[in-house]
């Protein structure tokens, strides 16, 4: 099969950065609990891992094709090898910022790179549509095995979390060896303008009403998303009080709700309009959360703390359900953005995506790091009903002007 090996390297690449960067909420509930710093503190490791994401992505997105999308993944590999080297020998929480600013920087060239890669490995839309989704899937696979692999790590031995850092290592080196002798045919377009000109096409971008309103929405689901999934090991250890592997571990319940509400999406997508099972999905998950967060307001340390997930009470499975309703907005969102803009703007729009989701993760982590700190970690959640209700308003607006089809 042409290209065969590419794919493959696609698939590993992602893979590794899937556990890499859905393995900051384990990392903050380790610096909390080893390096003694305060989940405020313990919350800047969002922005060192999403803002390098939004600034190299806005910076180097027209260069690639000339740089080659090949040797972009190889740079990024061999970054986040020496990030997860360090990180073991450094063992402080200085070393985590540094480790997630490797990662940030590594995984904006990989991302760049494959959503590229893909529109060249890929002759259709439905050949583009199979593999984008089967890459976002084996991603979701990444996430849910970082809640298994950290903890597995974990023993008496307070330093021992660290010896995962040599697996990944292994990882990192097995996917840059595959990707070396890996072969992929493709013509790289003239770009036709300066860098100073690509730059200005995407600032421009962000004027159009369509895509102004439509990146306030990725903004704001992100908040969502990240504030709930990167602060979720913290919640299980403080509210329920669960054992350091137990929290970690039922936080992938989040992971595995999130794969599986995407796949049962594009299944529903063909029978219900995109706006109803977007709003009926913040509502259940506004839902969710309001259910839930009353009841965790007692007195956590006289339970005693829970280490079998016989003990877990059903609230603790019911939080993360709330990622099976979370999971198709995103997506949904995109395809209808992407689909409402001339092609020759998908490329830009790409990276305003990267960008401003990226911006999204960083803030909405800060802010929950932030309450969860002042007011408690169940008061803490609360905060995400109000980008809830402000998403419900945007996603009719994106309906209501996509239809217009007046878009530039």
């Amino acid at each position: 099969m042409k290209n065969l090996g590419i794919k493959i390297s696609i698939y590993l690449n992602y893979f590794v950065f899937a556990i890499l960067l859905n393995s900051v909420g384990i990392v903050i509930e380790k610096s909390i609990d080893v390096y003694k710093v305060t989940e405020s503190q313990a919350s800047v490791l969002e922005a060192f891992k999403d803002l390098p994401i939004a600034l190299v992505s806005f910076l180097i997105a027209s260069f690639l094709p000339r740089f080659g999308y090949k040797k972009a993944m190889l740079v990024a590999l061999a970054i986040v090898f020496f990030g997860c080297l360090q990180m073991i020998f450094g063992n402080s929480f200085f070393y985590t910022k540094v480790l997630f600013l490797t990662i940030g920087v590594s995984f904006a060239l990989i991302k760049l790179s494959v959503y590229s890669l893909i529109g060249i490995l890929t002759s259709s839309k439905k050949e583009h549509a199979s593999l984008m989704s089967s890459i976002e899937g084996f991603f979701m696979v990444g996430i849910a095995l970082a809640y298994f692999l950290f903890p597995a790590f974990y023993s008496e031995d307070e330093n021992s979390w660290l010896n995962v850092y040599y697996l990944l290592c292994g990882l990192i080196t097995l996917s840059f060896v595959f990707l070396l002798f890996s072969k992929v045919e493709y013509e790289v377009e003239a770009i036709g303008s300066s860098l100073k000109d690509d730059l200005m096409e995407s600032i421009k971008l962000i004027i159009v009403p369509l895509v102004l309103v439509f990146i306030i929405s990725a903004f704001l689901f992100v908040m969502i998303e990240q504030g709930i999934m990167t602060w979720l090991p913290t919640f299980n250890k403080k509210i329920f009080n669960f054992n350091s592997v137990l929290s970690v571990q039922m936080a992938s319940i989040l992971a595995l709700t999130l794969a599986l509400g995407r796949f049962i999406a594009g299944f529903l997508t063909k029978y219900i309009n995109w706006v109803v099972l977007v709003v009926v999905c913040v509502v259940i998950s506004g839902g969710i959360l309001i259910y839930i967060l009353p009841q965790l307001q007692g007195d956590v340390e006289a339970i005693g703390e829970i280490t079998s997930l016989s003990d877990v009470p059903t609230l603790g499975f019911i939080l993360p359900l709330i990622g099976l309703f979370i999971a198709p907005i995103y997506p949904l969102l995109n395809s209808t953005v992407l689909s409402s803009l001339p092609k020759s703007l998908h490329s830009p729009m790409s990276g305003l995506i990267i960008i401003f989701s990226a911006l999204g993760g960083t803030i909405g982590s800060r802010i929950v790091g932030e309450l969860f700190e002042s007011v408690g970690g169940a008061n803490a959640f609360y905060f995400l009903l109000i980008p809830m209700g402000l998403l419900i308003v945007f996603v009719l607006l994106i309906d209501r002007m996509s239809k217009k089809q007046v878009v530039v």
